[in-house]
């Protein structure tokens, strides 16, 4: 999953917002906000999770372990406290992967 471009002067997302973007229900990342520790929103008087733009990114990590990947949830605590920044390569790699691969497809297309 890439995540879609984030407006430069926003600071914090709600969780509508994060759940649009992920396309996850609100229950599953206050579920994965418990079993991760790095995961920790913002939350305002009413108790409302404000997600950052580096909370996403991690969001985005986890959902690219857990749901691409098919991680159990103790193997992407590992992944993730083991390095964080080889996780980061991989996942560079596997889009833009698949981005050559649906060019190609439409070149396979448009031949036929």
């Amino acid at each position: 999953m890439n995540l879609p471009k984030l407006d430069p002067e926003k600071r914090y997302y709600t969780m509508g917002e994060v759940t649009k973007i992920f396309g996850v229900n609100p229950s599953l990342l206050r579920f994965w906000e418990k079993e991760f520790p790095q995961l920790n929103p913002k939350k305002n008087r009413k108790g409302n999770r404000l997600f950052s733009p580096k909370d996403l990114e991690l969001l985005q990590r986890i959902y690219h372990l857990v749901k691409e990947r098919g991680f159990t949830l103790d193997g992407a605590r590992k992944k993730l406290r083991q390095n964080p920044e080889d996780q980061i390569d991989a996942e560079g790699v596997v889009l833009r992967l698949k981005e050559i691969r649906s060019e190609l497809v439409k070149l396979r297309d448009q031949l036929r």
